[in-house]
């Protein structure tokens, strides 16, 4: 008996099918990069529009004034906060949108789309974030640069308080010249003062009780001299016996005052421009401190944050996965 049925059409149990498909699986791709770089576009550009969103309601509630705006601690704990969530909002995008853009899959195990989908999603949220930081370079890299500075600062805490000396000599010798000023040039200004009737101001007008006279001309020298020899006995430690007394006959001949006033004052001011000078450097160390902590607490949180962005595109990459599989 003839058989009338079409050979040209084919059972899916037909082994040439199966051959056909193999071979068309074993050719094909597992990744599909379009979808990838599509979900990476999305994350990314949510991912710095809430980034510019954050930073102006960071702005907004800051405030100049002591009794407005929200505290540093406060501010510290928002921003994280934003992070985290920024995090989990773009990379959910992006990795759903990895996931259900992907080409399906024919003849493919259940557990294999599983980790089909996870890559997808993971490899997403790595472009997303070599992107954003592409786009933000400047910024990465003055958080790691204040970061850097902050440690060095801080470990080298007798440097800063030679800078801060240097800083004070320099800020005397300008007040010598006339130009600027400081609490060291306040301090060394004083110590020339003339007192109202030494000898220095006899003979010229009387002036009222209590009042101080302007030094001489060529007392800007002096006070620059001095300046430096201060400078360089703090450094030092302590102000030699012979630099203390050719001070004290320095203030002596431009303000009038006793060898034993003079010595008296240039010891008092000598210690105040000591306490001056070391409350400046502690001031700077304390400050190099918190900035180095501030810098190490945001690198861990940043970190933190970009685990769980990874996290949440692997598993939202899965869920659009099975979606499109639907």
């Amino acid at each position: 008996m003839a058989d009338y049925r079409d050979n040209s059409t084919l059972t899916p149990r037909d082994p040439r099918i199966a051959a056909a498909q193999s071979e068309n699986l074993a050719a094909g791709s597992a990744v599909s990069w379009g979808a990838i770089f599509a979900g990476a576009v999305g994350a990314a550009s949510l991912s710095l529009i809430l980034l510019l969103l954050g930073t102006g309601l960071g702005l907004s509630s800051i405030s100049p004034w002591a009794s407005e705006g929200a505290t540093a601690a406060t501010i510290g704990v928002a921003t994280i906060l934003w992070l985290t969530f920024t995090q989990i909002a773009a990379s959910g995008m992006g990795g759903y949108l990895a996931g259900r853009l992907r080409t399906k899959w024919a003849g493919v195990q259940t557990d294999e789309v599983y980790f089909r989908d996870t890559a997808h999603g993971f490899l997403a949220w790595g472009a997303a974030t070599i992107i954003t930081a592409a786009l933000l370079t400047s910024a990465i890299g003055s958080i790691l640069g204040a970061g850097a500075q902050a440690g060095a600062s801080a470990v080298t805490g007798a440097a800063t308080a030679a800078t801060a000396a240097g800083a004070a000599s320099a800020a005397g010798s300008n007040a010598a010249s006339g130009a600027g000023g400081g609490p060291i040039s306040y301090l060394i200004d004083s110590l020339f003062r003339k007192e109202s009737g030494s000898a220095a101001t006899a003979g010229a007008a009387t002036p009222t009780v209590g009042s101080v006279s302007p030094p001489e001309r060529g007392t800007g020298a002096a006070s620059s001299e001095v300046t430096r020899i201060f400078m360089n006995s703090i450094r030092s430690g302590a102000l030699p016996p012979a630099d203390s007394t050719y001070v004290a006959q320095l203030v002596s001949q431009q303000t009038g005052l006793s060898p034993q006033d003079a010595e008296k004052r240039v010891s008092e001011i000598y210690a105040k421009a000591q306490a001056a000078l070391n409350e400046a450097a502690a001031k700077a160390k304390a400050a190099a401190d918190s900035a180095r902590k501030a810098s190490a607490y945001g690198s861990l949180w940043l970190l933190i944050s970009l685990l769980i962005g990874a996290f949440v595109a692997s598993y939202a990459a899965t869920y659009g996965g099975h979606r499109r599989d639907l």
